[in-house]
């Protein structure tokens, strides 16, 4: 008898194992998590021989998923929102070991939660089984199953097999989760490589088979034949290098004529192609080599030198137009005084006009003179302004008066509203940035074209357009326009005065906080010129923090403090001067694991951060802080392409500066983000909110629990405050990440769940009873009214 009980025993147990090894390759058969995860739970309850089976999973302690067997997709929605299912979610929530229970109901009982009425057809008593999906000594999640067929119990038999699911599913949780962060690295470092400003290439060792970047891609396109590929490029091109070494893609391919993994530091070679046309590139090339020493591939990075050699071929055209226009003047004078000095006798009429000439040529070259210091002002940063409060309309007529002083024949229309608030404006640069655009106007349109110029409102900025109807600009000569070394193209830019007259007027006004723009439908069609100037602070205030106006700058900006985070000590060194010259206290780091410390230390007003920095990324480590503080950051930064300017404005930047840029430029920037972070957002009510044991003070910032102050994050205050404001109503999830987090967290709601989380554990709020914040499933958050 004995033996047969044995037999019997090891039977079913070979067919239970059986069943468990069938149902784990069934499970592995897929590679979407979903689909795995519902396959443990569809073979967990085919083999205990359960009806319905329920998988939660967490994120940040907190219910995310939710699958079910044995069920409808009607029944599973219902179950999913069943009253009194979260507090028996938040109850379950700590299970570190399986739970096995004749009665369910009367288990909830005894947890002191009351009886759950599932949708669901059940036994009176119905058999209940859960166990804890954890991985790494965390949980994240929960397998249930309940009502064994035939209402008996479940064994430990069942036990054990529910168990080794869980055992499966934390396995496939991690392995998602694994896979998702390594993608996400992965894709961000090809972006980060594809939208470098400089070219790489990646080269197989073995094949030569080449990867290109956006950047690497563009400067071959200089060397490419219609409908020839980079690939193909390759077979034809020439390598010329300093040594004066010829290399033959062609016939040597570049990871094998680089000799043994030689390396290359910045090697400045020419890239050829037989019909003669080239392009010079500062090239390095690294070999990176596997696990067992031999070279895998080579990354080759190029530099285009072509703006480079473009910027000295424009740097001496602008001073052979420099000392043409000089020379100019000089020679009116010279032969004034030559024959002034060869007549020595000649009368005061006949003198006159001579000494006119030279007073005139004199005054001449002063303004040439002026010009070219402004420029040399403007490129060290050095350019000072003086703004204080001014009418615009005074300013444009005293620039009219000015136009017509000249004796231009041009119609000028002034249209301006009556009601434009005052701006920020050091009257004499604002005047000469008026004379240039109308000066350069007039020069471009016929006299019978009439030149208006308009003016209105824009946020927290006038606009002002001085608009001609003459020959126009074409599309590509747009951009060039505020070049600081014009090109002398035949586009009636040419001599010094109008060639200077447009960088200078952009570089007056972005110390001013403005911009200027220029737009033309194209040639023939006329050219507008818009230019913004920030709108003064209210009638009686005095210049804008940071302002330049002497003996003004530390009573003004010396209690504000910066927080700088730039990896390069050159860049960190200039703007920490940069900042004191302003008058700031800039607070420097060059480490981004410091930078939370100095937050907490310093408490800056503002924070002034690279995009890329040792081993972390800018918009990365500005969403933390966002987190701790709110306070504006402005990225500096050497990337100027339109993807990272608008990922890091998206993330929630208050501005986004190129490199390199003028102090003067970077001052103005910084008092529009502190005048807009002061405009921005409702006062805090008056009264405070109470509600049992809890107090928050608006006033004060102040969070109290039966009189113990509650430490709070910058974060979790604003969303306490957000929620305790709104007591009474459901803030939904898209509703507070848009307020508390701003736009670039819409839509995921992980944030937001997790300072929930740490809100309550501060509060000693019951997420399973809670007291104070409640949580609408599917839906998002409410506060109980104060009283």
């Amino acid at each position: 008898m004995q033996a047969e009980k044995l037999a019997r025993e090891n039977q079913a147990l070979r067919e239970r194992l059986s069943r468990l090894s069938e149902a784990s390759l069934r499970i592995n058969e897929s590679l979407d998590v979903e689909t795995v995860l519902q396959g443990v739970l569809d073979s967990a309850r085919a083999l205990t021989d359960s009806r319905y089976g329920v998988i939660t999973l967490l994120d940040a302690g907190e219910p995310q998923a939710f699958l079910a067997s044995g069920m409808t997709p009607e029944q599973t929605r219902k179950v999913w929102d069943v009253p009194g299912g979260m507090q028996f979610f938040g109850a379950l929530r700590g299970l570190r070991e399986s739970v096995r229970v004749r009665d369910f109901q009367g288990h909830l009982r005894s947890l002191g939660l009351p009886e759950l009425r599932l949708p669901l057809p059940v036994h009176p008593v119905i058999s209940f089984l859960g166990a804890p999906v954890r991985h790494g000594g965390e949980s994240v999640g929960h397998i249930y199953l309940a009502q064994k067929e035939g209402a008996a119990e479940f064994t430990r038999e069942d036990e054990e097999t529910l168990v080794v699911f869980a055992s499966q599913a934390a396995l496939v949780i991690a392995n998602a989760r694994r896979y998702r962060d390594e993608q996400r690295a992965r894709s961000d470092l090809e972006t980060l490589v594809d939208t470098s400003p400089t070219g790489v290439v990646v080269f197989d060792a073995e094949t030569g088979a080449p990867v290109f970047n956006r950047e690497a891609a563009r400067i071959m396109e200089g060397l490419l034949t219609p409908e020839q590929t980079p690939e193909q490029l390759l077979e034809t091109l020439t390598v010329q290098r300093t040594d004066g070494r010829e290399i033959f893609l062609k016939s040597s391919p570049w990871p094998q004529a680089l000799s043994a993994g030689e390396t290359l530091r910045a090697e400045e070679v020419v890239l050829q192609v037989p019909d003669g046309r080239r392009v010079t590139v500062l090239i390095s090339a690294t070999p990176i080599r596997a696990e067992e020493g031999g070279v895998k591939s080579y990354v080759v990075t190029l530099q285009d030198m072509t703006p480079l050699e473009e910027l000295d071929r424009l740097r001496a055209e602008f001073l052979a137009m420099v000392s043409h226009e000089l020379r100019t003047p000089l020679a009116a004078i010279k032969g004034a005084t030559v024959s002034l000095l060869a007549d020595p006798d000649a009368g005061w009429a006949e003198t006159v006009p001579f000494f006119r000439i030279v007073d005139e040529q004199a005054d001449h070259m002063r303004g040439l003179i002026n010009d070219l210091l402004d420029v040399a002002r403007i490129e060290t940063g050095t350019l000072s302004v003086h703004p204080e409060p001014a009418a615009l309309a005074g300013l444009v007529d005293q620039a009219r008066n000015t136009f017509l002083g000249t004796g231009s024949r041009h119609i000028l229309r002034i249209e301006l509203p009556t009601d434009l608030p005052p701006v920020m404006a050091d009257r004499r640069r604002i005047l000469q940035v008026l004379d240039n655009l109308l000066a350069n106007a007039a020069r471009h349109s016929p006299e019978s074209a009439p030149i208006r110029v308009t003016a209105a409102p824009e946020e927290g900025h006038v606009a002002v357009t001085v608009a001609d109807q003459g020959q126009g600009v074409p599309a590509e000569r747009l951009p060039h326009l505020f070049r600081r070394f014009p090109r002398l193209d035949g586009g009636g830019e040419a001599g010094l005065g109008p060639g200077l007259g447009l960088p200078i007027c952009k570089g007056i006004l972005e110390a001013h906080g403005g911009r200027i723009r220029a737009e033309s439908d194209g040639e023939g069609r006329g050219t507008r010129f818009i230019f913004t100037l920030p709108l003064a602070e209210e009638a009686g205030h005095g210049p804008p923090p940071g302002s330049t106006t002497p003996g003004a700058q530390h009573e003004v900006t010396g209690e504000t403090r910066v927080l700088v985070v730039d990896g390069d000590p050159h860049a960190l060194r200039n703007v920490r001067d940069a900042l004191r010259k302003a008058g700031y206290a800039p607070v420097a780091t060059a480490d981004p694991e410091e930078v939370a410390g100095l937050m907490e230390k310093h408490r800056p007003h503002l924070v002034l951060l690279d995009l890329v920095l040792p081993g972390a990324d800018g918009v990365e480590l500005m969403q933390g802080l966002l987190e701790i503080a709110d306070v504006p950051v402005l990225f500096l930064s050497a990337y100027g392409q339109e993807d990272a300017i608008a990922r890091a404005l998206d993330a929630g930047a208050a501005d986004y500066l190129v490199k390199p840029f003028a102090p003067t430029e970077l001052a103005a920037r910084i008092r529009a983000a502190l005048r807009k972070g002061a405009a921005a957002g409702p006062p805090p009510p008056e009264e405070p909110y109470v509600r049992g044991d809890l107090t928050i003070d608006y006033a004060g910032r102040e969070v109290t629990v039966g009189g113990r102050p509650v430490r709070l994050t910058d974060l979790e205050y604003r969303l306490l405050a957000e929620l305790s404001v709104h007591a009474g109503r459901v803030l939904t999830y898209e509703q507070l990440l848009q307020r508390v987090w701003g736009p670039a967290h819409a839509g995921d709601p992980r944030p937001l769940r997790s300072a929930v989380k740490k809100l309550r554990r501060k509060l000693g709020d019951d997420p399973g009873n809670p007291t104070w914040i409640f949580n609408e499933p599917r839906a998002g958050y409410r506060m109980a009214r104060a009283g």
